[in-house]
């Protein structure tokens, strides 16, 4: 299943397919007994799904026979056991792929001749997602962060190993001799060679990056230069070899940190946008807003969701499920919003007091 969003994977699921492009989204749960529900409304989404391309005059038997094989293939890939919040299908003739959110997700179907993006692009908004590097003289590990986790990743082409006749980090480093190691000019190569594949990774996908590793490795690191104005140090090492569970306890203090100033930091720039009449609240009055594209903050609380529709001038609140309830009106709006070069934040529920959980500075 996919997590990670990059620019050009966002541009290449956006690009017109042969009627039908197929997007099937079902919430999912983490943990029990939520859970128990998932495989069935999975099921039965996609049995949904089936059952609209069987009736849909525009598409041909032998296109709905491949994209009946495309759907079967997606739920064969699917691991409910380690299921996020959300997850989604796009099955088109000849393609498929399943992204699993750390978002909730509406139930629904859509056919079309492009796949549904806009949950995915809010998800990976909301959960913030950035990189981990952690360097030594004889591996660096890269990692893929989210909310509440990190996983290794061979994105960019890491892990980089370092093979050398004889050549023993930790007991370079139990006799004293590491600070040596990095001066020498084999070790400087080998973790320019990562400068330089990290520096191609963030112009493809980029995100805040955490470095970590020694003191010794981290001085040189910043002597290359590529990356190090992109990135946080953080002198801890040993994390080439560990787990995730060891370099997320490393890394979740800083998130936190980083958190509360983002936080602290919403907070002082809609009071500010009060005083000077550029502040919107509450999700009619941000929709207009964001269509018009004069949001330049968005700020949504984490679990905010809201079911509307549109009466023609305003959108009017509605119940989840009405044939024409919108029900991810607030991925609309991340998504609008960010196309127009808006800055999204997610912020604990209850931040925004009484602005309906979504708040936005304007540009005019």
């Amino acid at each position: 299943m996919e997590h990670a969003l990059s620019p050009s994977t966002l541009a290449e699921l956006r690009r017109p397919r042969p009627y039908p492009a197929v997007s099937v989204l079902t919430p999912t749960h983490r943990r029990e007994p939520d859970n128990a529900q998932d495989p069935v409304r999975l099921r039965n989404v996609v049995a949904e799904a089936k059952k609209q391309l069987e009736t849909d005059p525009a598409v041909t038997r032998e296109r709905r026979s491949d994209v009946f094989d495309q759907l079967d293939r997606a739920l064969a890939e699917i691991d409910l056991a380690h299921a996020e919040d959300g997850l989604v299908i796009f099955a088109a003739p000849g393609e498929h792929q399943v992204w699993s959110l750390a978002r909730s997700v509406p139930e629904r179907v859509v056919l079309s001749d492009t796949f549904l993006t806009r949950n995915l692009v809010s998800a990976q908004a909301a959960e913030r997602p950035f990189w981990v590097l952690s360097i030594s003289a004889d591996r660096v590990t890269l990692w893929n962060g989210g909310v509440d986790r990190v996983t290794e990743s061979e994105a960019g082409g890491f892990p980089l190993i370092r093979s050398q006749e004889n050549f023993d980090a930790e007991r370079l480093q139990r006799i004293g001799d590491m600070p040596s190691t990095f001066r020498d000019e084999d070790t400087k190569r080998f973790l320019r060679d990562a400068d330089t594949m990290m520096a191609a990774l963030l112009r493809e996908a980029p995100r805040r990056l955490y470095v970590t590793g020694e003191q010794a490795a981290l001085s040189l690191w910043e002597e290359f230069g590529n990356v190090t104005r992109h990135s946080i140090p953080v002198q801890h090492g040993g994390l080439t070899h560990a787990g995730p569970e060891a370099v997320w306890q490393v890394i979740r203090p800083l998130l936190e940190a980083d958190a509360r100033r983002n936080t602290a930091s919403v907070t002082r720039e809609l009071e500010s946008a009060r005083g000077h009449k550029t502040f919107a609240a509450g999700v009619d009055e941000v929709w207009q807003s964001a269509r018009e594209g004069r949001v330049r903050l968005l700020a949504v609380e984490e679990n905010y969701r809201t079911a509307v529709r549109d009466d023609g001038d305003h959108l009017v609140p509605a119940t989840s499920g009405d044939l024409d309830a919108r029900d991810d009106i607030v991925d609309e709006i991340v998504e609008r919003c960010l196309e127009t070069g808006a800055d999204v934040r997610f912020v604990p529920d209850g931040t925004l007091g009484d602005e309906n959980g979504i708040a936005g500075v304007l540009r005019y």
